[in-house]
């Protein structure tokens, strides 16, 4: 059995041992492939500084080369009585190449590896977040402008209000993630800062050259502060939760407005028979399984920061076991948000929109404030007019030819969209992934 890094002449009591590391071998299997990067550029520093030769910096970054290759392809395991990730690969260099493995831990502390590691992680994550992100974005205005003239009924308090249409449905969900996306943008440079080098929160008496790993790694700058960089874990996983949950709040109401729309009292959409399912006893049942689950797991999303602060929260400075369990509630968090981006992707790029609604009467009235418009625009007092429609209405004489003629920006006949889209594209660039990718390509020697 695999001595733990820590352990020394007394062995840990079994039952304490499985309840402090509890899921930790299980989670961290989300972060092997990241723990070896972070290696390959704290090594490649240490040869820097003395602290390796050449050759068995060589060595060892050709062996750590095939341990990423085992973890990108899925097949890295943490082995039974070995603690974590960190002690695993750790291990297995040793195994390898003897006591030239043991030299990796110089320097640094579990705890500032597993923050670098969270952060490698959550960065590239955040990187297939925003590209999930933008194909929905680019979705939603493709419908938009698909169906930009087809009217609909627009709701306040659940009652019809006023002319509103699809055009404006799908871009209002577009222009809803511009500023998901700038959240994301927010929360993926505050991750972007490398922690590497402030060890256990106290920094090393090691030269350490951490400007070096922070270019290695394609970080755009260090947590500089040694003892900010340990109190950083918890809160760079609570703000990136808060803009995972932006997100996840408008995906959530967009999931509830097309099971709405897609009932037969609305019958606005139809979603696309291969995404909903039926039901035992009923044969006509067509239930959008697929939107519900999606507004029932994004609104479990945004109950994420709120998990996390309860776990982080009045801690004071420095390391506390506390902050282990934030992993079993984050990780999984971004695979959970790119299947709902997926799927929700994908159904509305396929659904179906009823071009007719507005021909049924029971929507004339929506059209009421476009004649107390046409009237106060023909000389009337506005007040004047609204009176008047009031009581047309009343008194059943209201009609109306069913036509807008709206034309600021934003409206019905001026959806702004490529103004929207030109938003968007600037957040996008902001994110500066190129760099982040440059430097792990270049780690690996791709």
């Amino acid at each position: 059995m695999a001595q733990k890094l820590w352990e020394k002449s007394v062995q840990v009591n079994k039952e304490i041992e499985r309840f402090t590391v509890g899921r930790d071998r299980e989670l961290d299997l989300y972060l092997a492939k990241y723990d070896v990067l972070g290696s390959m550029a704290h090594i490649t520093m240490l040869e820097s500084i003395g602290l390796l030769t050449k050759d068995e910096l060589q060595v060892l970054l050709a062996a750590l080369k095939e341990i990423y290759a085992t973890a990108e392809a899925g097949q890295f395991i943490i082995e039974e009585g070995v603690e974590d990730v960190h002690s695993q690969v750790e291990l297995m260099l040793t195994r390898k190449l003897g006591d030239v493995g043991k030299k990796i831990h110089s320097g640094r502390s579990r705890n500032d590896q597993v923050l670098l590691d969270l952060k490698l992680f959550t960065r590239s994550e955040l990187k297939e977040i925003a590209e999930e992100v933008e194909h929905l974005f680019n979705t939603l205005i493709q419908q938009s402008e698909q169906y930009k003239d087809v009217l609909m009924p627009g709701y306040t308090h659940l009652q019809i209000a006023m002319p509103s249409s699809f055009g404006l449905w799908f871009g209002a969900y577009a222009e809803s993630l511009v500023d998901d996306m700038l959240f994301l943008q927010a929360a993926f440079h505050m991750c972007n800062r490398n922690p590497l080098g402030s060890a256990a929160g106290y920094g090393s008496s090691f030269p350490l050259n951490r400007t070096m790993t922070t270019n290695l790694l394609g970080f755009e700058a260090l947590n500089y502060n040694v003892v900010y960089a340990q109190m950083g874990r918890g809160k760079m996983e609570r703000n990136v939760a808060f803009a995972m949950a932006s997100i996840a709040g408008t995906i959530s109401k967009l999931a509830f407005d097309a099971c709405m729309f897609s009932s037969q009292n609305f019958g606005f959409v139809k979603l696309p028979d291969d995404c909903t399912t039926g039901s035992s006893i009923m044969p006509h049942k067509k239930n959008p399984d697929v939107f519900e689950l999606t507004r029932a797991k994004c609104n479990k999303l945004q109950a994420l920061p709120q998990q996390i602060m309860m776990i982080a929260n009045n801690l004071p400075s420095g390391y506390f076991r506390d902050l282990q369990i934030i992993k079993e509630v984050f990780l999984p968090a971004f695979q959970e948000l790119k299947d709902c981006l997926r799927m929700t992707s994908y159904i509305i790029g396929a659904i179906e929109v009823n071009k007719h609604i507005l021909e049924d009467d029971k929507y004339l009235y929506i059209f009421s404030v476009e004649e107390v418009n046409r009237l106060a625009r023909e000389g009337m007092p506005f007040r004047d007019a609204y009176k008047k429609v009031g009581l047309d209405i009343e008194a059943g004489h209201f009609t109306h030819n069913k036509q807008v003629h709206h034309t600021h920006e934003g409206s019905i006949g001026n959806l702004c969209n490529d103004a929207i889209t030109a938003q968007m594209q600037h957040v996008i660039s902001g994110f500066n992934f190129d760099t982040m990718q440059q430097a792990e390509d270049a780690l690996l020697g791709r």
